[in-house]
């Protein structure tokens, strides 16, 4: 996992939740986030092998482009966490990523959930993910009951677009993977790793995924009013 900032520490019980998130707020749904202080992290997983992401792109008028690669099926799994402060959005957001050969199960999601505790020091997390298995099954559940820093909680199903990690995909496989014929899977790994790198020197670009959804982090609080004697 690529650590983009790290601070100080606190901590809480875990809890396992099941709650849909409302598109127009996500703090006014979570209240438990604004009241801890915690980091809302949004996390997603994709896939990624050595076929080529094809897109459209430039060449001499009547000369189309050609894509030679080896028909390899190898595939490896990204794992992309984008993390917004409930309270203090000058803290900005954070962008840890993973990842490893083959596909992630619960025992490997569990290894990025133990690398993401050190990344965030402590700090109380409210984890959003989607339903797959492997988020909800008995060994994660049994796991995060332990975590005295971290809460999950779903997305509705079928939702993809209410998570901005979708954009952080779309972003590196319209660029760095965009017509990508590696030969190794190192080739991949090395590409990829050089688009998080280039959306964590933009700190705006994680704050755009996350308006591109329509959610926002900061609720809104009335303003204290105070009548002059």
């Amino acid at each position: 996992m690529e650590p983009a900032t790290a601070r100080a520490a606190g901590g809480r019980a875990g809890r396992v939740g099941d709650r849909p998130l409302d598109r127009a707020r996500v703090a006014a749904h979570q209240k438990g986030a604004v009241n801890t202080r915690a980091w809302i992290v949004f996390l997603d997983e994709s896939g990624v092998s050595l076929l080529p992401q094809v897109r459209r792109t430039y060449s001499p008028r009547g000369r189309t482009p050609l894509l030679r690669h080896r028909l390899n099926w190898k595939r490896a799994s990204m794992a992309g966490a984008l993390g917004y402060h409930s309270t203090d959005p000058d803290r900005g957001a954070r962008l840890c990523f993973h990842l490893k050969p083959g596909s992630y199960d619960t025992v490997g999601l569990i290894e990025v959930l133990e690398q993401m505790k050190v990344f965030y020091r402590g700090e109380r997390v409210v984890l959003v993910w989607d339903g797959l298995s492997a988020h909800w099954s008995r060994a994660m559940r049994a796991w995060v009951a332990e975590q005295d820093w971290l809460t999950l909680e779903r997305l509705p199903a079928y939702a993809p677009e209410l998570n901005p990690v979708e954009l952080l995909w779309s972003s590196l496989k319209t660029r760095e993977l965009a017509n990508l014929a590696g030969d190794h899977l190192a080739d991949v790994a090395d590409a990829t790793e050089k688009g998080i790198h280039r959306i964590n020197d933009n700190p705006q670009l994680p704050w755009s995924f996350l308006a591109h959804t329509g959610l926002t982090i900061q609720p809104s609080h009335p303003l204290n009013l105070r009548k002059d004697q």
